[in-house]
């Protein structure tokens, strides 16, 4: 990137947000050329604190109202700014961001190309530090350390619709494509660029959640929501479908914790929302308003932990991007918050809580 489009795109982001501070089953496996190995447990714990403690970046300005993390499409960045604190509707201004375009170490993954369309935006923690999961559908995943904004681990891993990742426990990521159709665990606690991965075939695969009580990794496909054990050793996963429930309708898409009933997961499909009960095996009917336009079509869905508000992201008719938005609506209680100019795919309640 030429050194007047990377300043070009820097003053657009500013002028967008206001202001930004600086920045399977078993057998089914088809494992990439393996990864430079980490010396140990104490060895890969030491590089997450490291990149951690970076301080390449300004620390974010505090706010006392939750917060929530965006994919925005239009400026190219992920985002994390305050959340409205009642109902109505309000304007947002970004306290932090973090663009592959702006970050000179990972141009060797030409994110020109592979940061194209970002997709996915979620927060997590490992060893006690806080890390942004950041995906695009050009291909580009990320684990960045927050808020110093320094890339823990990156990869391309290729043009198949990337739509979701996740951090597991031992630091290696899952991440899902839609076109590409698979689950895959990159044995990312190895290296930086670490590419050795395990991969699980699943049709249309959107969405990837770990539940730390199960000890479950969950994917979730055009028909299906699976559940995968994964074992092996940090540097060579291994995948095993153990459960499978049929989704009530096609077109699944997000798949989150209800924060609000542990053990639950949030499900969005072509026209409805739903949550999955593990411990029953069952779906139920959410019905955020008494408009059944608000349930269809939702790209991401959560609860805040800290008042059990949701929050959800739906395309709207009058975006350029017709995927996407420029508002986050809220309910319970019901508000909006508009974002200038955005081109909004997935929002999340700023919490590394998993359940």
């Amino acid at each position: 990137m030429s050194t007047s489009l990377r300043i070009g795109t820097v003053l657009l982001l500013v002028g967008l947000w206001g202001s930004v501070l600086p920045a399977a089953e078993a057998g089914a496996t088809q494992p990439a050329a393996p990864a430079r190995e980490s010396a140990g447990e104490s060895a890969e714990a030491a590089r997450w604190v490291e990149a951690t403690e970076s301080t390449r970046a300004t620390r974010p300005t505090r706010s006392a109202e939750s917060r929530i993390v965006v994919a925005d499409q239009g400026s190219r960045s992920v985002v994390v700014l305050a959340a409205p604190a009642g109902a109505g509707s309000r304007r947002s201004e970004a306290n932090w961001s973090w663009s592959a375009d702006r970050d000179p170490g990972l141009g060797d993954l030409r994110p020109a190309h592979t940061w194209t369309n970002p997709s996915e935006a979620k927060r997590r923690q490992l060893h006690d530090h806080d890390y942004l999961l950041a995906g695009a559908s050009g291909g580009l995943a990320a684990v960045v350390a927050y808020p110093s904004a320094r890339v823990y681990w990156a990869a391309d891993v290729g043009s198949d619709n990337l739509h979701s990742l996740e951090l597991l426990p031992d630091g290696n990521v899952a991440v899902t494509a839609s076109t590409g159709g698979y689950l895959r665990v990159y044995a990312a606690s190895q290296g930086p660029r670490a590419r050795r991965y395990v991969q699980a075939s699943l049709p249309g695969a959107h969405g990837v959640h770990y539940d730390p009580a199960g000890a479950l990794l969950w994917a979730l496909g055009d028909r299906e929501l699976v559940a995968y054990s994964v074992t092996g050793t940090a540097a060579a996963p291994t995948l095993t479908r153990v459960r499978t429930a049929t989704l009530p309708e096609t077109g699944g898409h997000d798949l989150s914790p209800v924060l609000s009933a542990p053990g639950r997961l949030w499900i969005t499909g072509h026209d409805h929302v739903w949550q999955y009960d593990p411990a029953a095996r069952t779906f139920e009917a959410v019905h955020l308003s008494a408009d059944p336009r608000d349930e269809a079509g939702v790209k991401s869905i959560g609860d805040d932990p800290a008042t059990g508000r949701i929050l959800t992201v739906r395309p709207t008719a009058d975006n350029p991007c017709s995927w996407c938005t420029s508002t986050l609506t809220l309910f319970r209680p019901d508000g909006t918050r508009t974002l200038a100019n955005a081109r909004l795919y997935k929002a999340r309640w700023w919490t590394a809580r998993r359940q």
